[in-house]
C-alpha cells in the first residue's frame, strides 16, 4: 500500500491506501462518523455518564473539534499543499462512500436477518436449505423481487 497526503478543508492525514480513489474515501468516512457515531461509541457515552453522577454529564458538554471538508479533496504522494496533487470532488467522493455505506448496511441486514425474504435469501446462500429447495424457480423468482 502506498501512503498518500489526503487534505480537505481541516481535515489533514497520511493514509495508506491502495489507491488515491480509496485514501479520499477513507477521509470522508473518518469525517463522517463523527456525524453518524457507531454503536460502540455511543454504548461508551452512556456508560460513563451512568457511572459518573447524571448531574456532572449534564452539566458538562465534551468539547469536540468538528473537522470539515471543503469543495475538493485533495490527495497526493509527496506532501500537503502541494501542486501535483489529485483533485477529487467532494460530492462525488461522499456519494461513492454513501453507496458504499448503504450496501453494507444491506449486507448486515441480510446477515441478521433481517425481512422474511432477506431471511429466506440468506438461508439459500448460506445452504441450510435441503438440496431440493435450493434451486426452484418460485425462489429464484422471490429473490429477484427482492
Amino acid at each position: 500500500m502506498a501512503k498518500y497526503y489526503v487534505q480537505s478543508g481541516t481535515f489533514r492525514r497520511v493514509v495508506a491506501a491502495d489507491s488515491s480513489r480509496k485514501a479520499a474515501l477513507w477521509a470522508v468516512n473518518e469525517v463522517m462518523q463523527q456525524i453518524l457515531p457507531t454503536e460502540e461509541a455511543e454504548s461508551g457515552e452512556r456508560s460513563r455518564c451512568s457511572a459518573a453522577h447524571s448531574e456532572r454529564c449534564q452539566d458538562k458538554e465534551p468539547v469536540q473539534t468538528v473537522t470539515v471538508l471543503s469543495a475538493k479533496v485533495r490527495v497526493g504522494e509527496r506532501g500537503f499543499d502541494r501542486d501535483d496533487a489529485n483533485e477529487m470532488s467532494t460530492m462525488e467522493v461522499v456519494g461513492e462512500w454513501n453507496q458504499m455505506a448503504m450496501t453494507l448496511h444491506r449486507l448486515q441486514q441480510m446477515l441478521d436477518g433481517a425481512g422474511t425474504n432477506r431471511t429466506s435469501s440468506v438461508g439459500r446462500v448460506a445452504g441450510s436449505l435441503p438440496p431440493a429447495k435450493r434451486f426452484t424457480d418460485d425462489q429464484i423468482s422471490d429473490d429477484l423481487a427482492a
